[in-house]
C-alpha cells in the first residue's frame, strides 16, 4: 500500500491525497466514498481517544470508571480540544511538535524497560531472556488448543494490526503542503518503512517478551472480558512491570501514554474538520460548511465534528472496555477501506501509464514490484476486511455482525449513492488525466531557489528554534 500510494502523491501531491485522486482517476464515485470514509474514520477516532483517556486515568483511582468521573473527564477533554481547535489554532502546530516528544520517549522507555529487564537487571536477577518464547510458546491458542487455535490467534493478532498499522494516508494527505514535494514526501513514504519496522515489528516483540500470553490477568481481560478490562491495568507493559516489581515506572508511563491519547484526539479532531471542509469545497458536503472563522478554521464543519467526541459517554452506562471494542472494530475496517481504495486507485493509475504510453520510471517515486504488489495487498486486505468479523456467524449474532460491518455496508452505499445521484462513470485508461495539476507543481518547485533542508532543519524552522539562513549579499 505504501509503495503505492508513495509513487501516485510524489507524482501528483494535490490537496485532499488520495481521496482526490481516486475522484480523479477512477470514479468520482469512489472518490466520494473515499472523502466520506476518511471522515467518519477520522471522527469515530475521537471518542477512542477520549475512553482511552479514562482507561488510563483509572490506573490511579478506579472511581473514575463511575458513570459521574467519567462524564467530567468527557466534558473537560471535549472542552479542551475545541479551545485549542478554535482559539488556539495557531499554535497547534508547535503543541503538537513537542507533544510527539513524549511519544518518542514512551517508546525508548518501553524499549529500554524490555531489553534491561530481559538480560537480568531486575529485582530478582532473572534473566528470562526468550523464556516465553519456548513456555508457553510464541502463538497463542485462542478457541481452541490445536494449529486452528493457533491460528486464530494469529488472526486476533492481524485484526489487531489493521487498526494500529496506519501512516500513508495521512502523508498523502499532507503532500501539497510540503515546499518540495518530490524530495520530501518521498522521504516520508521512505521512512514508513523504517518506522514500521522499528516502532510496530519492534513493540510487538517486545510485548512478546515481557510477558507470556497464557499470564492468568492478560487471559481473564482480553478473552473472558473480566472485571479490568475497562481499566490501564490491561496494559501488558503495566503487568510486566507489576510482575517484576518496578514501582515507579508503570506511572511514568501512564503519564507520558497519557498525554500521546491527548495528543492524537487533538489530531484527529483537526483531521476530520479539515477533511469534512474539503468534502464541502469539492462539493461532496452541503455548502453551508464552507464557512470559515476569520481565522480560518471552519466553524459549522467543526461544530458537526464535535457531535462525534459524545459518543465517549456511552462509556457511562456501557463501560470503557465494551465501547472501546465498538470503535476499535469500526475504525479497523474503516481503515482497511481507505487501504483498500488506494489499490484500487493505483491499479488504475497503473493501467492508464501503460495505455498512455508514460514511463514510470522518470518520476520522483517509482514503486517497484507493481503492479503485482498492489495486487497482492488488494487481495490480503479484501480477505482481511470480510473476514475479521467471522466470529459473530457462529453463533449468528446480530451485535456482533453490525458491530464488524457497519463499515463494510455503508462504503458500497456511499458508492452506489453518488454514482446514481451524479451519473458519474468509471474512467477508462485512455481517459485518466495524468497531466492534471503537474504543471503548476513542476512550476511551482522549479521557482524555489533556496536549497532542501533536513527534516529536523525544517521542524526546527516550523518552530522557531532554527533560523532560516539569510542569503549573503555579497
Amino acid at each position: 500500500v505504501n509503495n503505492s500510494i508513495a509513487e501516485m502523491s510524489t507524482y501528483m501531491p494535490v490537496s485532499g491525497g488520495f481521496i482526490r485522486l481516486a475522484g480523479h482517476w477512477v470514479d468520482d464515485a469512489l472518490g466520494f466514498t473515499a472523502g466520506w470514509n476518511f471522515f467518519l474514520y477520522e471522527g469515530l477516532l475521537i471518542p477512542f481517544e477520549i475512553t482511552a483517556i479514562n482507561l488510563v486515568l483509572s490506573y490511579w483511582s478506579e472511581d473514575i470508571t463511575k458513570p459521574g468521573p467519567t462524564a467530567g473527564i468527557c466534558i473537560a477533554v471535549i472542552l479542551c480540544y475545541a479551545a485549542l481547535n478554535i482559539l488556539a489554532v495557531r499554535g497547534y502546530g508547535e503543541a503538537e511538535f513537542w507533544l510527539s516528544g513524549g511519544k518518542i520517549i514512551l517508546i525508548l522507555i518501553l524499549f529500554s524497560f524490555t531489553f534491561i529487564t530481559m538480560v537480568g537487571g531486575n529485582k530478582n536477577n532473572d534473566a528470562y531472556g526468550f523464556r516465553y518464547w519456548k513456555n508457553p510458546g510464541a502463538f497463542a491458542d485462542v478457541y481452541g488448543t490445536n494449529a486452528l487455535g493457533r491460528f486464530e490467534g494469529f488472526l486476533g493478532a492481524l485484526w489487531s494490526a489493521g487498526f494500529t498499522v496506519v501512516g500513508p494516508e495521512y502523508i498523502s494527505m499532507v503532500a501539497a503542503e510540503a515546499k518540495r514535494p518530490s524530495i520530501y514526501i518521498k522521504a516520508a513514504f521512505k521512512t514508513v518503512y523504517y518506522r514500521f519496522c522499528f516502532f510496530f515489528i519492534t513493540g510487538s516483540l517486545a510485548v512478546g517478551i515481557v510477558v507470556p500470553w497464557n499470564y492468568p490477568r492478560l487471559v481473564d481481560i482480553y478473552i473472558d472480558a473480566t472485571e479490568g478490562s475497562g481499566t490501564a491495568a490491561a496494559s501488558p507493559y503495566v503487568m510486566a512491570m507489576n510482575i517484576l516489581e518496578v514501582e515507579v515506572l508503570p506511572h511514568i508511563v501512564n503519564a507520558l501514554m497519557l498525554t500521546s491519547i491527548f495528543s492524537a484526539g487533538n489530531t484527529y479532531t483537526y483531521c476530520a474538520t479539515r477533511s469534512l471542509y474539503g468534502l464541502a469545497l469539492e462539493g461532496r458536503a452541503p455548502r453551508f460548511l464552507r464557512k470559515t472563522t476569520a481565522q480560518g478554521v471552519p466553524i459549522y464543519c467543526f461544530c458537526v465534528v464535535m457531535l462525534f467526541p459524545m459518543l465517549s459517554f456511552l462509556q457511562c452506562s456501557s463501560g470503557s472496555a465494551e465501547v472501546l471494542n465498538w470503535l476499535i472494530t469500526l475504525m479497523t475496517a474503516g481503515g482497511l477501506i481507505n487501504y483498500l481504495i488506494m489499490g484500487i486507485t493505483f491499479i488504475c493509475y497503473y493501467r492508464a501509464c501503460q495505455a498512455q504510453g508514460v514511463d514510470r520510471t522518470k518520476m520522483p517515486y517509482y514503486g517497484r514490484f507493481q503492479p503485482y504488489g498492489a495486487y497482492f495487498a488488494l487481495f490480503i486486505q479484501f480477505c482481511v476486511v470480510m473476514c475479521y468479523g467471522y466470529k459473530s456467524f457462529q453463533p449468528w449474532n446480530v451485535e456482533k455482525f453490525f458491530q464488524n460491518y457497519t463499515m463494510q455496508i455503508v462504503a458500497p452505499c456511499l458508492f452506489i449513492f453518488w454514482k446514481l445521484f451524479k451519473r458519474t462513470r468509471w474512467l477508462q485508461p485512455h481517459e485518466v488525466d495524468l497531466v492534471w495539476e503537474r504543471p503548476i507543481i513542476d512550476a511551482y518547485e522549479n521557482s524555489i531557489t533556496e536549497p532542501p533542508v533536513g527534516f529536523w532543519t525544517e521542524m526546527g524552522q516550523m518552530i522557531g528554534i532554527r533560523r532560516n539562513k539569510v542569503p549573503s549579499s555579497e
